[in-house]
């Protein structure tokens, strides 16, 4: 699981450049400071960079802080950095303004630097903790892969990516043999230690190939496996690949009639990206093809091409 940055990177933007030598003199100790002497750099820079909280003035020539922050809290990549307004506008109605357009705090200059110090270290440790529950959210708490509604959010996009691209998108469907004679026999702490020795041997398969693939747990004793832009070869590989690194565990289940080792069996859809079929088709015929594999004997894998 990812870890939280120790340092955290502050990106203040104010076109004097004066106000950036103090507040970045004031904060330099204990954050990595980026600058931006316009709007639109701050806008590449929040782009491109992991930035955790942003310094805006308001008062900037061709772009604005209110424009900038608008921009911002309306693109899916930055949304969510927080943003606090260092400015001599000390209005209620201008105050008013940025915090409706999404900033989380107003400090008005000429201002306390005890106090600046205090809100910024404040509003970082918020966004941590955030960032760390928004994590956990993404992960399954036995095995520490992806879980179901990570996979669901990157599975649309992907799709649509794939359909826009003309490529292709393969998707797994992975399930362990007998798992429930398994648990009954062996006992729940058995099983769930088996499951994460397969999430564990499934990841590793895939990122000793390809590191952008993703391996989710998709619900019980299954797992799903999204790659992205691969040849029917390739795909044939990993499969083999993912079937021997289950067997290589050899955890032993005497209750299976697949293996004297703990299987698993894959279906796989492979969509081209040409085709207009709705992606709902690609996990429909996965599971489908993941059936007929367990009809024909388990402990193996087809691929169904759409």
């Amino acid at each position: 699981m990812p870890e939280i940055n120790q340092q955290p990177t502050i990106l203040i933007v104010d076109d004097m450049i004066t106000n950036i030598l103090i507040l970045s003199d004031l904060l330099k100790d204990e954050y990595d400071i980026k600058i931006a002497k316009s709007g639109l750099k701050a806008i590449e820079i929040a782009n491109s960079q992991n930035i955790d909280l942003i310094l805006l003035d308001i008062e900037m020539p061709k772009m604005n802080g209110y424009e900038v922050c608008k921009n911002l809290k309306n693109s899916e990549k930055t949304k969510n950095i927080p943003i606090i307004f260092v400015t001599a506008r000390n209005s209620e109605t201008d105050e008013e303004e940025g915090l409706n357009l999404g900033a989380i705090d107003y400090i008005t200059k000429p201002f306390n630097k005890t106090i600046v110090k205090l809100r910024v270290k404040n509003h970082i440790k918020l966004k941590e903790k955030t960032d760390l529950l928004e994590q956990l959210s993404m992960y399954n708490g036995l095995t520490n892969i992806k879980n179901r509604r990570f996979f669901d959010e990157i599975f649309e996009k992907s799709y649509y990516e794939s359909r826009r691209k003309k490529t292709n998108l393969a998707l797994m469907m992975i399930d362990i043999d007998f798992f429930k004679p398994y648990n009954d026999n062996y006992g729940h702490g058995k099983g769930d230690e088996a499951l994460k020795k397969v999430s564990l041997a499934i990841n590793n398969t895939l990122l000793s190939h390809r590191e952008d693939d993703l391996v989710a747990r998709y619900g019980g004793e299954e797992f799903v496996v999204l790659i992205k832009d691969i040849s029917l070869d390739e795909l044939n590989k990993i499969a083999n690949n993912i079937l021997d690194s289950i067997k290589k565990l050899k955890i032993k289940h005497d209750y299976s009639s697949a293996n004297e080792y703990l299987t698993v069996s894959i279906g796989i859809a492979n969509f081209d990206g040409n085709k207009d079929i709705p992606k709902i088709e690609l996990l429909i015929k996965s599971d489908e093809t993941l059936y007929k594999v367990k009809a024909s004997g388990r402990n193996n894998f087809l691929i169904t091409n759409l």
